[in-house]
């Protein structure tokens, strides 16, 4: 029961900070990119702090770096980029070519991107260590107590899935209606990134260098949507 607790605790404590975030009047600002961040960063250092609860060695076990994580997190981030980059030209030439227009309208301005690249940098990797250490270490042991060690890791993708759910109200476009985008997006990455979690021992770094690269391609080298950085 205390872990059901607190799935849906840490679920609700994004969504909130994810409505939030996703609003029109934030795209592309400051309070934008604190919302979107700050909770998870706070979250994760408290599943750090609880590590050693699940895992002999605690943090260290998780955030342990072996030889080929790179090439690891490079094949992760090339997964989720396909599923991403196909569908984006399923959404080609109709209306719900929008639902990706909102979302890089939320990320900001290509031309202050480009200027900030270094902080974005540093940013990204923060961010998705702070995601990979809620979801695919707090959040999946937490689910081994509700359907077991062997599904945990796809069960994580469906609380992550939904903590965007707000998004789906706040990113819609009157043409093409609500935007599901970022949850389908979320539930198909999380489930990769589970993956490789659960396939390398439950150590996190190869999941947070897929992760990490997967948003600076989408964000500043291929962009599934307007233009280049």
């Amino acid at each position: 029961m205390r872990s059901v607790l607190g799935i849906l605790l840490i679920t609700a404590a994004i969504a909130v900070s994810t409505h939030f975030a996703f609003q029109l009047e934030r795209a592309g600002g400051t309070s934008f990119w604190l919302l979107a961040t700050v909770p998870t960063l706070a979250l994760a250092a408290g599943a750090l702090v609880l590590a050693r609860r699940f895992d002999d060695g605690g943090a260290a076990t998780w955030m342990r770096p072996v030889w080929g994580d790179f090439t690891r997190g490079v094949v992760g981030a090339a997964i989720v980029f396909a599923g991403a980059y196909a569908a984006s030209r399923m959404f080609a030439g109709t209306p719900r070519e929008s639902w990706l227009a909102r979302l890089y309208l939320q990320l900001g301005d290509p031309k202050t991107l480009r200027e900030g690249m270094a902080i974005y940098a540093v940013g990204i990797i923060v961010a998705s260590a702070a995601e990979e250490i809620v979801w695919r270490g707090l959040v999946t042991r937490l689910l081994r107590d509700v359907v077991g060690d062997r599904w945990a890791w796809a069960a994580a993708a469906v609380p992550y899935a939904l903590a965007h759910a707000p998004t789906i109200w706040s990113l819609q476009d009157p043409e093409a209606g609500k935007n599901p985008m970022l949850v389908l997006a979320a539930l198909g990455a999380g489930l990769v990134w589970g993956a490789m979690a659960k396939r390398f021992g439950g150590r996190l770094v190869p999941g947070i260098l897929a992760h990490a690269m997967f948003d600076w391609v989408v964000l500043f080298t291929f962009r599934l949507f307007g233009p280049s950085v």
